[in-house]
C-alpha cells in the first residue's frame, strides 16, 4: 500500500472559534466523481451549540470547498445541537444526508450523565439535497420504535438492490434509572429512504457483558449481507478488548450470531470490501503513541496479519486525560469525559476504484481539529 497524496478535508483553523473543533468526520463518492464529506463542529467536541459541515471535492479529493449551507438545530422549537453527517446518493444526483440531534434545551447539561449513565433525549435526521450539497431540504425524524438513547454511528450500508440500512446505537436517556442495554441496530429502507419501517437487531449481548460499540459496516456480495467491526468493551474488566468483527446477513428478524474477536488493536474500525475480496479495516488505535492503521484480511475477516497492516497517521495526543490511552482499568464516568477530549480518530473510508481507497478522520491538537484525507493505492 502506498498513500498517493494527503489532503485538509475541513481545515478549523480558518474558520473561527465556532468552528474550531471538528470531529465524526464522513466520507461518500458519487456517481458524477464528487466526493463529500461531512463532520460536526463547534467550539469544542460536543458543545451545546455544535452543528454540522459539509466539504465538497470535484478533483478526485485533491482540493476540498466548504460548503456555506447551514444547518437547522432547533428541532420543534428545542435548542439542539447535531453530531455526524452521513451521506448516502440513492439514485443519481439525489443525496441522502443522515445526523444525530441532541436536546440542549439545558445547555449546561454533559453530552453524558455520569450518575445514571444515560444519554441526553436524542433524534435521528434526515435531509436531501439535488445539487451536490449547495442546499438541503428541512430535517425529517427517524423513529427508533422500543429504543431509547439513540446515535448514528457510522456510513449507510446501500445494497445493490437498492436497500439501505441506517445504522445507530441505543443505550439509554439521561434521566432513565433502569439499567443500561446497549445495542448496535439497522433500520432498513427499501424505497429509498422514504421510510425506514423495518428494525434489525445488529448485536447486543444477552448479559450486556461486552458493549459493542461505534459499529461500522459495509454490504457484502450478495444482496442484504454486510460486514461489521466493533469497538468493544469489557465492562466488567473494565476495559477495551480488541475490535470485534461480524458478518452475517439482514434476512430474518436479529443476527443469529454475535461478533468475534480479531487480533487488531484499537478502538473504531471502518471495514470495506474490495473487488478483489480482501477485507479492509481502518482502525483507530489510541495506545501510545496514538496510530490510524489499515489492516487487511484475505480470507474473509478470520485473520488480519500484522505484517501486512499500514500505517496511515501517527499521532501524539495532547489533551490530559483521565484514563490514559483508555483501554484499562476504565473508570465509566470519566471514560466518556475522555471520549469528549480525544483530538484524534473516527475513522471513514470509502472506494475510489478498484485499487484505490478515500480514508478521512480528524486529527489535531485539544484546542483545533481538522479533518484529514489520503488517497490510498491498495494494489496488491
Amino acid at each position: 500500500m502506498k498513500i498517493e497524496y494527503r489532503a485538509v478535508v475541513y481545515d478549523a483553523e480558518v474558520h473561527g472559534e465556532a468552528g474550531q473543533t471538528s470531529f465524526f468526520d464522513s466520507v461518500r463518492g458519487l456517481a458524477s466523481g464528487t466526493w463529500l464529506s461531512g463532520c460536526t463542529t463547534g467550539k469544542t467536541k460536543h458543545h451545546h451549540e455544535g452543528t454540522i459541515r459539509v466539504s465538497r471535492s470535484r478533483d478526485d479529493a485533491v482540493s476540498w470547498e466548504t460548503l456555506p449551507w447551514q444547518f437547522e438545530t432547533k428541532i420543534d422549537g428545542v435548542p439542539g445541537s447535531l453530531a455526524g453527517a452521513e451521506m448516502v446518493e440513492v439514485e443519481p444526483g439525489r443525496v441522502l444526508l443522515f445526523s444525530t440531534w441532541f436536546d440542549r434545551s439545558e445547555p449546561d447539561r454533559p453530552l453524558f450523565d455520569p450518575a445514571t449513565e444515560g444519554l441526553l433525549r436524542s433524534r435521528l435526521l434526515v435531509c436531501e439535497s439535488t445539487d451536490e450539497g449547495n442546499s438541503w431540504t428541512s430535517w425529517r425524524k427517524i423513529a427508533t420504535p422500543g429504543v431509547t438513547g439513540c446515535a448514528m454511528t457510522g456510513p449507510i450500508v446501500q445494497w445493490p438492490n437498492g436497500t439501505l440500512g441506517f445504522n445507530f446505537e441505543s443505550f439509554k436517556e439521561f434521566d432513565d434509572p433502569t439499567p443500561v442495554e446497549p445495542g448496535a441496530w439497522l433500520l432498513l429502507s427499501e424505497d429509498g429512504g422514504q421510510k425506514f419501517d423495518r428494525l434489525f437487531g445488529v448485536a447486543r449481548h444477552p448479559e450486556s457483558l461486552l458493549y459493542y460499540w461505534d459499529q461500522r459496516l459495509c454490504p457484502g456480495i450478495a444482496d442484504g449481507e454486510f460486514l461489521g467491526l466493533f469497538w468493544t468493551h469489557n465492562r466488567s474488566e473494565k476495559r477495551d478488548i480488541r475490535v470485534h468483527f461480524l458478518k452475517t446477513n439482514i434476512d430474518g428478524e436479529r443476527s443469529a450470531t454475535l461478533p468475534v474477536e480479531t487480533t487488531i488493536s484499537g478502538q473504531i474500525a471502518a471495514p470495506l470490501l474490495l473487488d478483489d475480496g480482501r477485507i479492509l479495516a481502518f482502525v483507530v488505535d489510541r495506545d501510545r503513541p496514538g496510530t490510524l492503521k489499515l489492516w487487511q484480511s484475505s480470507d474473509d475477516g478470520a485473520t488480519w496479519p500484522e505484517n501486512a497492516c499500514f500505517t496511515v497517521h501517527v499521532h501524539d495526543e495532547q489533551a490530559l486525560l483521565s484514563q490514559g490511552s483508555g483501554k484499562d482499568n476504565v473508570d465509566f464516568a470519566e471514560f466518556w469525559e475522555d471520549m469528549g477530549r480525544w483530538s484524534f480518530g473516527h475513522p471513514s473510508l470509502a472506494k475510489a476504484g478498484s485499487h484505490r481507497v478515500l480514508a478521512t478522520w480528524y486529527a489535531g491538537t485539544p484546542v483545533c481539529m481538522s479533518v484529514h484525507s489520503a488517497m490510498i493505492d491498495v494494489s496488491e
